[in-house]
């Protein structure tokens, strides 16, 4: 039976965002209306992150965003319909599941090779900094070519190594109304690392460009263009910063979940 709230032993909601792309290249060449409805190894790749959350154990409720199946309204407790762009959605998806208690979750639904274990391995080290306000995982470029050697990332270089940012974030829903504006600007500009220090500011910027920022110094940096405390959480799973955008990425994760099945 589906819980219809975060409790203490699944502190968490979610929020799946399946909408947003019509007329995406990938999901027209499959002839589907979004593209968490392509399908991956047999299943709307939607349906692989569906399954994954629930099998973490620690999500009470699970709130979608888009077009479904019926074998994943199954899995959906507060199904949302589509706004039309990812911003919009996630306004939406944060007002539907309202405040309540612990953490929120959320995640894009292109990330069909997600598990259980290596969602609840970044959920380790969330409860580990219970004062922050939105935390988001990071993945090395080390970490992402072992697992999926040839893979197409957006990186960025600082002192600390380079990364990719992941597909999900957890935030404390209290303090939506507070840093949702300037969040919104922030996700606006989440793939192109210029804009995003230029967002921050100018001595990020220059920082950035030399190689010379910190993580540390990006979550300070952060923390204060939101008016909230972020972290940043480096994790080792590939797969939460690997998205199924192209028809390559389509045929790595194809191949990828065909020799873990």
């Amino acid at each position: 039976m589906i819980a219809s709230a975060a409790t203490p032993a699944a502190p968490y909601q979610a929020l799946i965002l399946g909408g947003g792309d019509a007329g995406d290249p990938l999901a027209v060449s499959h002839g589907v209306a979004v593209k968490g409805l392509v399908p991956v190894a047999g299943q709307p790749m939607a349906l692989h992150v569906l399954r994954a959350v629930r099998a973490s154990g620690r999500v009470g409720r699970v709130a979608y965003i888009g077009p479904t199946t019926p074998q994943m309204d199954a899995l959906i407790d507060l199904p949302l319909p589509d706004r039309g762009s990812l911003l919009d959605n996630l306004t939406a998806g944060l007002e539907a599941l309202g405040d309540q208690p612990g953490r929120a979750l959320v995640l894009t639904a292109d990330i069909p090779m997600l598990t259980a274990g290596q969602l609840n391995d970044v959920l380790d080290q969330v409860a580990a900094q219970p004062g922050a306000g939105l935390l988001y995982p990071v993945v090395s470029r080390e970490a992402c070519e072992a697992t999926f050697p040839g893979v197409k990332r957006t990186f960025v270089r600082v002192r600390d190594g380079t990364f990719t940012g992941g597909n999900l974030f957890v935030f404390a829903p209290a303090l939506v109304g507070q840093f949702l504006p300037r969040l919104r600007a922030v996700l606006d500009a989440r793939k192109a690392p210029l804009k995003l220090a230029a967002l921050i500011g100018p001595g990020v910027l220059v920082r950035l460009l030399t190689g010379r920022l910190t993580v540390r110094g990006l979550e300070e940096a952060v923390s204060s263009l939101l008016g909230v405390e972020a972290r940043a959480i480096i994790t080792p799973h590939a797969a939460v910063g690997t998205d199924v955008d192209k028809p390559a990425d389509l045929a790595l994760a194809e191949a990828y979940l065909s020799q873990v099945s």
